[in-house]
Protein backbone atom coordinates (compact mmCIF):
# COMPACT_ATOMS: atom_id res chain seq x y z
CA UNK A 1 0.00 0.00 0.00
CA UNK A 2 3.13 2.45 0.92
CA UNK A 3 5.01 1.29 -1.59
CA UNK A 4 1.71 2.54 -4.57
CA UNK A 5 2.09 5.86 -3.59
CA UNK A 6 2.73 8.12 -6.34
CA UNK A 7 3.08 12.01 -6.10
CA UNK A 8 0.65 14.76 -7.02
CA UNK A 9 0.25 15.49 -10.51
CA UNK A 10 1.27 19.16 -10.09
CA UNK A 11 3.12 20.78 -7.44
CA UNK A 12 4.02 24.69 -6.48
CA UNK A 13 6.52 26.29 -4.68
CA UNK A 14 5.54 27.17 -0.87
CA UNK A 15 7.78 30.19 -0.63
CA UNK A 16 8.51 27.81 2.97
CA UNK A 17 12.06 26.39 3.05
CA UNK A 18 10.94 23.64 4.95
CA UNK A 19 7.95 22.90 3.38
CA UNK A 20 8.82 22.95 -0.06
CA UNK A 21 6.66 21.90 -2.71
CA UNK A 22 3.28 21.40 -1.92
CA UNK A 23 0.24 20.46 -4.22
CA UNK A 24 -0.78 22.95 -6.79
CA UNK A 25 -3.99 22.89 -5.22
CA UNK A 26 -3.44 23.54 -1.67
CA UNK A 27 -3.58 26.98 -0.15
CA UNK A 28 -0.53 28.00 2.41
CA UNK A 29 -1.91 30.00 5.33
CA UNK A 30 0.30 32.41 8.04
CA UNK A 31 -1.83 30.45 11.68
CA UNK A 32 -3.24 33.91 12.61
CA UNK A 33 -5.78 33.64 9.76
CA UNK A 34 -6.86 30.40 10.97
CA UNK A 35 -6.81 29.87 14.51
CA UNK A 36 -7.46 32.68 17.45
CA UNK A 37 -6.33 32.46 21.20
CA UNK A 38 -8.58 30.96 23.97
CA UNK A 39 -7.97 32.15 27.25
CA UNK A 40 -11.08 31.03 29.15
CA UNK A 41 -10.98 30.51 33.11
CA UNK A 42 -12.61 27.63 35.45
CA UNK A 43 -14.16 29.11 38.13
CA UNK A 44 -14.69 26.42 40.25
CA UNK A 45 -11.58 23.94 39.23
CA UNK A 46 -13.57 20.99 39.37
CA UNK A 47 -13.54 20.34 35.52
CA UNK A 48 -11.40 17.38 34.10
CA UNK A 49 -7.88 17.56 34.29
CA UNK A 50 -6.17 17.41 30.72
CA UNK A 51 -2.15 17.14 30.43
CA UNK A 52 0.18 16.87 27.35
CA UNK A 53 1.87 13.05 26.08
CA UNK A 54 5.40 13.91 23.79
CA UNK A 55 3.88 10.36 23.00
CA UNK A 56 -0.20 10.88 21.94
CA UNK A 57 -0.73 15.15 22.54
CA UNK A 58 -3.18 15.96 24.98
CA UNK A 59 -4.47 13.27 27.27
CA UNK A 60 -6.57 12.81 30.61
CA UNK A 61 -4.40 13.22 33.19
CA UNK A 62 -5.67 10.38 35.30
CA UNK A 63 -4.54 7.93 32.54
CA UNK A 64 -0.68 9.73 32.95
CA UNK A 65 0.03 8.53 36.39
CA UNK A 66 0.75 11.44 37.48
CA UNK A 67 2.30 12.25 40.64
CA UNK A 68 3.53 15.75 40.90
CA UNK A 69 3.15 19.06 40.27
CA UNK A 70 -0.60 18.92 41.54
CA UNK A 71 -2.53 21.82 42.43
CA UNK A 72 -4.42 22.43 45.54
CA UNK A 73 -7.27 23.88 43.50
CA UNK A 74 -7.39 24.63 39.87
CA UNK A 75 -10.05 27.34 39.57
CA UNK A 76 -8.52 30.43 37.69
CA UNK A 77 -7.18 27.73 35.44
CA UNK A 78 -7.31 27.55 31.77
CA UNK A 79 -10.05 25.31 30.20
CA UNK A 80 -10.35 23.82 26.52
CA UNK A 81 -12.69 22.17 24.58
CA UNK A 82 -12.86 19.35 21.89
CA UNK A 83 -11.30 20.41 18.49
CA UNK A 84 -9.03 22.91 20.58
CA UNK A 85 -5.66 23.07 19.62
CA UNK A 86 -3.56 22.79 22.97
CA UNK A 87 0.12 23.85 23.32
CA UNK A 88 2.45 23.41 25.99
CA UNK A 89 4.65 26.83 24.82
CA UNK A 90 7.41 25.25 26.98
CA UNK A 91 7.65 22.02 24.95
CA UNK A 92 6.19 22.55 21.74
CA UNK A 93 9.11 21.84 20.17
CA UNK A 94 9.56 18.36 21.50
CA UNK A 95 5.58 17.44 20.48
CA UNK A 96 4.17 19.09 23.64
CA UNK A 97 1.10 20.14 21.96
CA UNK A 98 -1.92 18.38 20.06
CA UNK A 99 -5.49 18.79 19.56
CA UNK A 100 -7.89 18.02 22.59
CA UNK A 101 -10.37 15.32 22.16
CA UNK A 102 -11.79 16.55 26.42
CA UNK A 103 -12.99 19.26 27.39
CA UNK A 104 -11.10 20.29 30.90
CA UNK A 105 -8.65 22.16 32.99
CA UNK A 106 -5.06 22.73 31.25
CA UNK A 107 -2.15 24.33 33.10
CA UNK A 108 -2.10 28.37 32.78
CA UNK A 109 1.08 28.16 31.22
CA UNK A 110 -0.41 26.56 28.05
CA UNK A 111 -1.81 27.94 25.21
CA UNK A 112 -5.40 26.97 23.43
CA UNK A 113 -6.32 28.22 20.06
CA UNK A 114 -9.53 27.91 18.01
CA UNK A 115 -9.86 27.38 14.36
CA UNK A 116 -11.90 30.63 13.63
CA UNK A 117 -13.83 28.49 10.89
CA UNK A 118 -14.25 24.90 12.06
CA UNK A 119 -15.33 24.26 8.14
CA UNK A 120 -12.09 24.73 7.23
CA UNK A 121 -10.07 22.53 9.11
CA UNK A 122 -10.10 18.77 10.42
CA UNK A 123 -8.71 18.65 13.60
CA UNK A 124 -7.15 15.41 13.59
CA UNK A 125 -5.27 16.66 10.14
CA UNK A 126 -4.36 19.47 12.31
CA UNK A 127 -3.03 17.19 15.17
CA UNK A 128 -1.06 15.37 12.75
CA UNK A 129 0.97 18.03 10.89
CA UNK A 130 1.59 20.08 14.14
CA UNK A 131 3.33 17.51 15.69
CA UNK A 132 5.16 15.89 12.73
CA UNK A 133 8.82 15.94 11.98
CA UNK A 134 8.67 19.06 9.47
CA UNK A 135 6.91 21.02 11.27
CA UNK A 136 8.17 20.27 14.55
CA UNK A 137 11.16 22.10 13.38
CA UNK A 138 9.26 25.38 12.38
CA UNK A 139 8.09 25.08 15.94
CA UNK A 140 11.73 24.76 17.42
CA UNK A 141 12.92 27.82 15.30
CA UNK A 142 10.06 29.98 16.47
CA UNK A 143 10.78 28.60 20.24
CA UNK A 144 12.97 31.40 21.93
CA UNK A 145 15.09 31.43 24.56
CA UNK A 146 18.11 29.42 26.25
CA UNK A 147 18.52 25.80 24.54
CA UNK A 148 19.89 24.22 27.40
CA UNK A 149 17.55 25.71 29.82
CA UNK A 150 13.61 27.08 28.29
CA UNK A 151 12.61 27.49 24.88
CA UNK A 152 9.04 29.12 25.03
CA UNK A 153 6.82 29.50 22.32
CA UNK A 154 4.78 32.86 22.29
CA UNK A 155 1.39 33.71 20.20
CA UNK A 156 3.04 35.94 18.38
CA UNK A 157 5.85 33.22 17.30
CA UNK A 158 2.86 30.84 16.84
CA UNK A 159 0.71 32.69 14.60
CA UNK A 160 3.23 33.77 12.25
CA UNK A 161 3.72 29.91 11.42
CA UNK A 162 3.09 28.67 7.71
CA UNK A 163 0.03 26.15 7.54
CA UNK A 164 -0.15 23.77 4.37
CA UNK A 165 -3.46 23.65 3.73
CA UNK A 166 -5.23 21.02 1.75
CA UNK A 167 -9.30 20.91 1.07
CA UNK A 168 -11.44 19.74 3.91
CA UNK A 169 -12.43 16.51 2.09
CA UNK A 170 -8.38 15.59 1.42
CA UNK A 171 -7.51 16.36 4.93
CA UNK A 172 -10.31 13.74 6.42
CA UNK A 173 -8.68 11.43 3.33
CA UNK A 174 -5.19 12.07 4.64
CA UNK A 175 -6.37 11.04 8.18
CA UNK A 176 -7.98 8.18 6.89
CA UNK A 177 -5.25 6.92 5.54
CA UNK A 178 -2.39 7.66 8.11
CA UNK A 179 -4.94 6.05 10.89
CA UNK A 180 -4.65 2.75 8.76
CA UNK A 181 -1.50 3.03 7.94
CA UNK A 182 -0.67 3.83 11.79
CA UNK A 183 -2.69 0.70 12.96
CA UNK A 184 -0.88 -1.61 10.88
CA UNK A 185 2.85 0.09 12.03
CA UNK A 186 1.73 -0.49 15.85
CA UNK A 187 0.63 -3.77 15.00
CA UNK A 188 3.84 -5.16 13.45
CA UNK A 189 5.97 -3.34 16.40
CA UNK A 190 3.71 -4.56 19.19
CA UNK A 191 4.06 -8.16 17.19
CA UNK A 192 8.29 -7.82 17.58
CA UNK A 193 8.55 -6.30 21.05
CA UNK A 194 6.11 -9.27 22.24
CA UNK A 195 8.78 -11.65 20.64
CA UNK A 196 11.63 -9.39 22.12
CA UNK A 197 10.07 -9.72 25.70
CA UNK A 198 9.71 -13.44 25.06
CA UNK A 199 13.74 -13.59 24.74
CA UNK A 200 14.26 -11.36 27.13
CA UNK A 201 12.73 -13.55 29.62
CA UNK A 202 14.65 -16.32 27.87
CA UNK A 203 17.79 -14.49 28.20
CA UNK A 204 17.43 -13.55 32.07
CA UNK A 205 16.31 -17.58 33.28
CA UNK A 206 19.61 -18.50 31.74
CA UNK A 207 21.51 -15.92 33.61
CA UNK A 208 19.08 -16.51 36.81
CA UNK A 209 19.76 -20.03 36.88
CA UNK A 210 23.91 -19.92 36.38
CA UNK A 211 24.22 -17.65 38.76
CA UNK A 212 21.84 -18.96 41.35
CA UNK A 213 22.79 -22.35 40.87
CA UNK A 214 26.20 -22.49 39.25
CA UNK A 215 27.70 -24.82 36.26
CA UNK A 216 27.14 -28.47 37.55
CA UNK A 217 23.62 -29.43 37.95
CA UNK A 218 24.44 -32.14 40.39
CA UNK A 219 25.85 -30.30 42.87
CA UNK A 220 24.40 -30.44 46.84
CA UNK A 221 22.76 -27.29 47.69
CA UNK A 222 22.01 -25.68 50.80
CA UNK A 223 19.89 -22.78 51.58
CA UNK A 224 21.11 -19.22 51.28
CA UNK A 225 18.45 -17.58 53.76
CA UNK A 226 18.26 -15.38 50.90
CA UNK A 227 14.49 -15.43 49.61
CA UNK A 228 15.25 -14.06 46.14
CA UNK A 229 18.24 -16.82 45.78
CA UNK A 230 17.01 -19.99 47.32
CA UNK A 231 19.10 -22.71 47.62
CA UNK A 232 22.38 -22.25 46.09
CA UNK A 233 25.67 -24.49 45.80
CA UNK A 234 26.78 -25.52 49.46
CA UNK A 235 30.41 -24.30 48.94
CA UNK A 236 29.73 -20.95 47.31
CA UNK A 237 29.74 -17.87 50.13
CA UNK A 238 26.42 -15.88 50.96
CA UNK A 239 27.51 -12.43 51.49
CA UNK A 240 26.09 -9.13 51.23
CA UNK A 241 26.74 -7.04 48.23
CA UNK A 242 28.79 -4.14 50.43
CA UNK A 243 30.79 -7.14 51.37
CA UNK A 244 31.93 -8.32 47.85
CA UNK A 245 31.89 -4.64 46.25
CA UNK A 246 32.61 -1.02 46.93
CA UNK A 247 29.10 0.81 46.69
CA UNK A 248 29.49 4.55 45.66
CA UNK A 249 26.51 6.91 45.12
CA UNK A 250 27.30 9.01 41.97
CA UNK A 251 27.34 12.98 42.80
CA UNK A 252 26.12 16.33 41.33
CA UNK A 253 25.52 18.47 44.14
CA UNK A 254 24.93 21.70 41.98
CA UNK A 255 21.10 22.68 41.35
CA UNK A 256 19.53 23.00 38.65
CA UNK A 257 21.27 20.07 37.08
CA UNK A 258 21.24 21.92 33.47
CA UNK A 259 23.18 24.88 34.54
CA UNK A 260 24.63 25.47 30.88
CA UNK A 261 27.80 27.15 33.20
CA UNK A 262 28.70 23.41 34.44
CA UNK A 263 28.91 21.32 31.28
CA UNK A 264 30.67 21.10 27.58
CA UNK A 265 34.32 20.41 28.48
CA UNK A 266 36.70 17.37 28.46
CA UNK A 267 35.01 14.73 30.76
CA UNK A 268 32.26 12.31 30.22
CA UNK A 269 28.84 12.33 32.10
CA UNK A 270 26.46 9.80 31.81
CA UNK A 271 22.94 9.59 33.13
CA UNK A 272 20.16 6.98 33.73
CA UNK A 273 19.43 7.23 30.30
CA UNK A 274 23.20 5.88 29.21
CA UNK A 275 22.81 3.03 31.27
CA UNK A 276 19.54 1.57 30.22
CA UNK A 277 20.44 1.99 26.60
CA UNK A 278 23.75 0.08 26.70
CA UNK A 279 24.37 -3.63 25.71
CA UNK A 280 26.46 -4.35 28.89
CA UNK A 281 28.89 -1.62 28.30
CA UNK A 282 28.33 2.38 28.31
CA UNK A 283 30.52 2.89 24.83
CA UNK A 284 29.26 6.48 24.37
CA UNK A 285 27.60 9.69 26.15
CA UNK A 286 25.84 12.67 25.37
CA UNK A 287 27.25 15.17 27.87
CA UNK A 288 30.58 16.06 29.29
CA UNK A 289 30.89 18.75 32.07
CA UNK A 290 34.11 21.41 32.53
CA UNK A 291 36.34 22.15 35.32
CA UNK A 292 33.48 23.38 37.32
CA UNK A 293 31.03 20.58 36.52
CA UNK A 294 33.45 17.89 37.45
CA UNK A 295 34.20 20.23 41.11
CA UNK A 296 30.55 18.94 42.03
CA UNK A 297 30.65 15.85 40.83
CA UNK A 298 32.85 12.50 40.89
CA UNK A 299 35.12 10.93 38.16
CA UNK A 300 34.93 7.19 38.06
CA UNK A 301 37.43 4.72 36.14
CA UNK A 302 36.61 2.98 32.78
CA UNK A 303 35.64 -0.90 33.72
CA UNK A 304 33.37 0.29 36.68
CA UNK A 305 29.91 -1.24 37.09
CA UNK A 306 27.19 1.16 37.18
CA UNK A 307 23.33 0.83 38.23
CA UNK A 308 20.69 2.98 37.97
CA UNK A 309 18.24 3.93 41.17
CA UNK A 310 16.35 5.82 39.91
CA UNK A 311 13.92 6.30 36.59
CA UNK A 312 15.19 2.99 34.61
CA UNK A 313 15.42 1.35 38.47
CA UNK A 314 17.68 -1.73 38.21
CA UNK A 315 19.47 -1.25 34.96
CA UNK A 316 23.49 -1.86 35.06
CA UNK A 317 26.12 -1.43 32.60
CA UNK A 318 30.14 -1.13 32.60
CA UNK A 319 31.59 1.78 31.61
CA UNK A 320 34.09 2.04 28.98
CA UNK A 321 35.83 5.41 29.77
CA UNK A 322 36.55 7.55 33.04
CA UNK A 323 33.02 9.46 33.63
CA UNK A 324 31.16 11.10 35.95
CA UNK A 325 27.49 10.49 36.86
CA UNK A 326 24.35 12.02 39.10
CA UNK A 327 23.31 10.58 42.26
CA UNK A 328 20.96 8.66 40.70
CA UNK A 329 23.51 6.23 39.54
CA UNK A 330 25.74 4.01 41.57
CA UNK A 331 28.73 2.43 40.96
CA UNK A 332 30.35 -0.94 42.79
CA UNK A 333 34.12 -1.54 42.39
CA UNK A 334 34.14 -5.49 43.30
CA UNK A 335 36.82 -6.86 46.10
CA UNK A 336 39.57 -8.81 44.83
CA UNK A 337 36.79 -12.20 45.58
CA UNK A 338 34.39 -11.30 43.26
CA UNK A 339 34.74 -10.81 39.48
CA UNK A 340 33.05 -7.92 37.60
CA UNK A 341 31.48 -9.28 35.30
CA UNK A 342 29.36 -12.08 37.21
CA UNK A 343 28.79 -9.43 40.12
CA UNK A 344 27.23 -7.60 36.58
CA UNK A 345 25.19 -11.15 35.61
CA UNK A 346 24.46 -11.60 39.56
CA UNK A 347 22.72 -7.63 38.97
CA UNK A 348 20.98 -8.45 36.13
CA UNK A 349 18.98 -11.39 38.12
CA UNK A 350 18.94 -9.48 40.67
CA UNK A 351 16.59 -6.54 39.25
CA UNK A 352 13.04 -8.27 39.56
CA UNK A 353 13.79 -7.98 43.38
CA UNK A 354 15.49 -4.50 43.13
CA UNK A 355 12.25 -3.63 41.59
CA UNK A 356 9.97 -4.76 44.52
CA UNK A 357 11.77 -3.51 46.90
CA UNK A 358 11.95 0.80 45.10
CA UNK A 359 8.14 0.97 46.07
CA UNK A 360 8.88 1.09 49.60
CA UNK A 361 10.80 4.72 49.02
CA UNK A 362 8.61 7.91 48.89
CA UNK A 363 9.97 8.59 45.76
CA UNK A 364 9.38 5.14 44.31
CA UNK A 365 13.83 4.97 43.99
CA UNK A 366 15.86 2.33 45.77
CA UNK A 367 18.78 3.55 47.67
CA UNK A 368 22.81 2.58 48.75
CA UNK A 369 21.72 0.89 52.04
CA UNK A 370 18.90 -1.17 50.28
CA UNK A 371 21.15 -2.15 47.34
CA UNK A 372 24.19 -3.09 49.87
CA UNK A 373 22.20 -4.72 52.09
CA UNK A 374 20.97 -7.41 49.50
CA UNK A 375 22.31 -11.13 49.90
CA UNK A 376 24.20 -12.67 46.70
CA UNK A 377 25.99 -15.98 46.16
CA UNK A 378 29.79 -16.29 45.21
CA UNK A 379 31.98 -19.27 44.26
CA UNK A 380 35.00 -19.00 44.04
CA UNK A 381 36.91 -16.98 41.63
CA UNK A 382 37.84 -19.98 38.51
CA UNK A 383 33.77 -20.49 38.79
CA UNK A 384 32.68 -17.00 38.52
CA UNK A 385 34.60 -16.97 34.92
CA UNK A 386 33.28 -20.31 34.13
CA UNK A 387 29.60 -18.99 34.94
CA UNK A 388 30.04 -15.67 32.81
CA UNK A 389 31.94 -17.55 29.61
CA UNK A 390 28.19 -19.99 30.26
CA UNK A 391 25.94 -17.04 29.98
CA UNK A 392 27.80 -15.34 27.39
CA UNK A 393 27.97 -18.77 24.94
CA UNK A 394 24.20 -19.46 25.62
CA UNK A 395 22.74 -15.95 25.71
CA UNK A 396 24.44 -14.93 22.19
CA UNK A 397 22.28 -15.81 19.74
CA UNK A 398 19.38 -14.18 22.11
CA UNK A 399 21.24 -11.08 22.03
CA UNK A 400 21.46 -11.40 18.17
CA UNK A 401 17.76 -11.99 17.39
CA UNK A 402 17.13 -8.90 20.08
CA UNK A 403 18.99 -6.48 18.65
CA UNK A 404 17.70 -7.33 15.14
CA UNK A 405 14.12 -6.92 16.52
CA UNK A 406 14.82 -3.60 17.78
CA UNK A 407 16.29 -2.61 14.86
CA UNK A 408 13.34 -3.83 13.17
CA UNK A 409 11.41 -1.42 15.67
CA UNK A 410 13.48 1.16 14.94
CA UNK A 411 12.77 0.94 10.96
CA UNK A 412 9.41 0.82 11.43
CA UNK A 413 8.92 3.82 13.78
CA UNK A 414 11.34 5.59 11.14
CA UNK A 415 9.16 4.50 8.60
CA UNK A 416 6.08 6.04 10.03
CA UNK A 417 7.43 9.25 11.44
CA UNK A 418 8.53 10.06 7.63
CA UNK A 419 5.33 8.75 6.09
CA UNK A 420 3.51 10.96 8.41
CA UNK A 421 5.70 14.00 6.95
CA UNK A 422 5.62 13.17 3.61
CA UNK A 423 1.84 12.56 3.40
CA UNK A 424 0.66 15.69 5.53
CA UNK A 425 3.30 17.96 4.04
CA UNK A 426 1.68 17.06 0.10
CA UNK A 427 4.85 15.09 -0.90
CA UNK A 428 2.77 11.69 -1.63
CA UNK A 429 -1.00 11.82 -2.78
CA UNK A 430 -2.97 9.57 -0.70
CA UNK A 431 -6.40 10.57 -1.92
CA UNK A 432 -7.24 6.95 -3.94
CA UNK A 433 -5.32 5.03 -1.51
CA UNK A 434 -8.00 6.38 1.21
CA UNK A 435 -10.87 5.85 -0.87
CA UNK A 436 -10.14 1.89 -1.08
CA UNK A 437 -9.58 1.43 2.14
CA UNK A 438 -12.29 -1.02 3.88
CA UNK A 439 -14.11 0.65 7.04
CA UNK A 440 -12.34 -0.46 10.34
CA UNK A 441 -12.64 0.43 13.73
CA UNK A 442 -9.56 2.26 15.59
CA UNK A 443 -7.87 -0.42 17.91
CA UNK A 444 -5.81 2.22 19.73
CA UNK A 445 -7.12 0.95 22.68
CA UNK A 446 -5.37 -2.37 22.01
CA UNK A 447 -1.53 -0.49 22.10
CA UNK A 448 0.53 -2.24 24.23
CA UNK A 449 2.91 -0.55 27.24
CA UNK A 450 5.19 0.75 24.50
CA UNK A 451 2.07 3.67 23.33
CA UNK A 452 0.90 3.50 27.60
CA UNK A 453 1.76 6.92 28.99
CA UNK A 454 4.51 7.53 31.68
CA UNK A 455 5.40 10.06 33.78
CA UNK A 456 8.22 11.65 32.07
CA UNK A 457 5.73 12.22 29.19
CA UNK A 458 3.56 14.07 31.50
CA UNK A 459 5.92 15.93 33.21
CA UNK A 460 5.76 18.64 29.86
CA UNK A 461 2.37 19.49 31.88
CA UNK A 462 4.09 21.34 34.98
CA UNK A 463 4.13 25.00 34.55
CA UNK A 464 6.08 25.42 37.43
CA UNK A 465 8.42 22.66 36.80
CA UNK A 466 12.24 22.30 38.22
CA UNK A 467 15.45 22.70 36.14
CA UNK A 468 15.72 19.42 37.48
CA UNK A 469 12.67 17.87 36.23
CA UNK A 470 13.12 19.64 32.96
CA UNK A 471 16.35 18.48 32.76
CA UNK A 472 15.22 14.72 33.50
CA UNK A 473 12.88 15.25 30.65
CA UNK A 474 14.58 16.66 28.52
CA UNK A 475 16.82 13.39 28.40
CA UNK A 476 13.54 11.15 28.15
CA UNK A 477 12.34 13.04 24.87
CA UNK A 478 15.74 13.14 23.33
CA UNK A 479 16.42 8.91 24.00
Amino acid sequence: MIADLKPYPAMKHSGVEWLGEVPEHWEVRRLKTLFSAVDIRSESGSEELLTVSSNLGIVLRRSANVTMFKAESYAGHKLCWPGDLVINSLWAWSRGLGVSDHHGIVSTAYGVYRPRDAGMLDPRFVHALVRSTPFRWELRVRSKGVWTSRLQLTDESFFGAPFPLPPLAEQAAIVRFLDYADRRIRRYIRAKQKLIKLLEEQKLGIIHRAVTRGLDPDVPLRDSGVEWLGEVPEHWEVMRVKQASQVLRGKFTHRPRNDPSLYDGPYPFIQTGEVARSDKTITSYRQTLNERGLAVSRMSPAGTLVMTIAANIGDVAVLDFDACFPDSVVGFAPRKHVERDFLYYMFRAMKPELLREAPVNTQGNLNVDRIGSRGIGVPPIPEQQGIVRRIEAETGRLDEAIDRGRREISLLRELRTRLIADVVTGKVDVREAAARLPDEESDLAALDDADALTDADALIDAEDATADDLDAVLEEVEA
